[in-house]
């Protein structure tokens, strides 16, 4: 009964472990703008673009000045 209890405690220990692996490794997600228009159309710029370089930075000075 030990054995069991012991092993199924040793899976979920490894399932959850394999979940937190997984979510830091392969779960980021490079940064992007979403430009939002007022016609309802909206342009996305992945990092590493020109635009994506000049309005990040801004995008990181906004959330830094309303976050505590």
């Amino acid at each position: 009964m030990k054995r069991r209890l012991l092993s199924l405690v040793g899976f979920a220990t490894g399932i959850f472990a394999g979940s937190v692996v997984y979510r830091r490794s392969f779960a980021r997600r490079p940064e992007r703008v979403d430009v939002y228009f007022g016609d309802g159309s909206m342009v996305s710029f992945v990092d590493g673009s020109s635009e994506a370089d000049t309005l990040l930075p801004v995008a990181h000075a906004a959330l830094a000045a309303v976050r505590p």
